[in-house]
């Protein structure tokens, strides 16, 4: 099977990722698909940094700003959206360039998982939507530990519900734990041919300066008003989960001060990068650049050789 040539920026938020994807693109034909679990959704620029025109500079971006707050993204989602778009791209002559930091959709989409339509009981999921609602998060991930402590051991740091009562349904629905699930569905040879480049820090701090910054930056640009008009208008919305969010909504409620509500929100940033860095670290495909010691031309040019060179056959067309 002639495998379809797909390239890949990936790492934590604040690291860059935008800006060298749309320069590889640039130099080598290229299109952007984003593996951005909260890029997808209208309305939401400030908090989740959704590339603006300047910072595009002409590069097609694909899968930004495509549905409502109100809508449900999901990795299966993301799989089927993305396969028809890189083939488009290649289609017409273009690189297609998946750049983002949400590690589940870019190990599904090029491991090739594939996403039946499965059975659910509306019953389980509302047993379990109200055992999470009264006996609180640690007693659903308990539950969840006792059928699969893999899938309890990988969902505990983030603390979402939503996950948790959705792989507690996969067990209790199908006998089966997420692991295996996902394992099933790994049967087919992926059809991409995929070079992933990664972007990071020798030194930790360094980043997470970053990220500081970008907050303050953020905050000047108006991330208060449109956390406050976003939650106005689309309280109880899946993407209400976003970093950038949540942590102001207690100043919004009037119930913290802006300053801490402000240190919250670096903080889970930068626990957000650290998960980032040990999902990706898992990677041994991934080519990494450190961003504090390698200037960015060079970071470019050596991203470009690499993805030239292990798509030689589709260069030479």
């Amino acid at each position: 099977m002639k495998r379809i040539p797909v390239a890949a920026v990936v790492g934590p938020t604040a690291s860059g990722k935008t800006a060298l994807a749309v320069e590889l693109a640039l130099r080598l034909n290229g299109e952007v698909i984003s593996a951005d679990s909260m890029q997808i959704y209208r309305q939401m620029d400030i908090a989740t940094a959704k590339p603006d025109a300047d910072e595009m500079r002409g590069v097609r971006h694909h899968l930004i700003d495509c549905l409502d707050p109100g809508e449900v993204f999901s990795v299966a989602r993301f799989v089927a959206s993305a396969r028809p778009l890189i083939e488009d791209i290649t289609a017409r002559g273009k690189l297609p360039i998946v750049a983002g930091g949400t590690g589940l959709y870019i190990d599904a989409l090029f491991g090739n998982m594939q996403f039946e339509d499965e059975e659910t009981d509306p019953a389980l999921r509302e047993e379990l939507k109200g055992f999470y609602e009264t006996e609180g998060f640690d007693r659903l991930l308990n539950r969840l530990r006792a059928l699969d402590p893999e899938a309890a051991e990988r969902l505990s740091p983030g603390r979402n519900p939503r996950r948790v009562i959705r792989a507690l349904e996969i067990c209790l629905s199908s006998g089966m734990t997420q692991t295996q699930l996902n394992q099933s569905r790994l049967a087919q040879p992926s059809p991409y041919h995929t070079v992933k480049l990664g972007l990071r820090c020798s030194d930790r701090a360094y980043l997470y300066e970053r990220i500081d910054r970008r907050v303050d930056q953020m905050l000047a640009r108006g991330l208060e008003e449109e956390a406050r008009r976003f939650y106005q208008q689309n309280a109880g919305a899946t993407a209400a989960a976003a970093i950038g969010y949540k942590e102001l909504y207690p100043y919004l409620c009037g119930e913290s001060d802006l300053d801490t509500c402000v240190e919250n929100l670096k903080r889970a940033t930068r626990r957000y990068a650290k998960r980032q860095l040990t999902w990706f670290g898992r990677d041994p495909g991934i080519r990494w650049f450190e961003i504090d010691t390698t200037p960015f031309n060079v970071i470019a040019d050596e991203g470009e050789r690499i993805i030239k060179d292990s798509f030689y056959e589709y260069w030479k067309r």
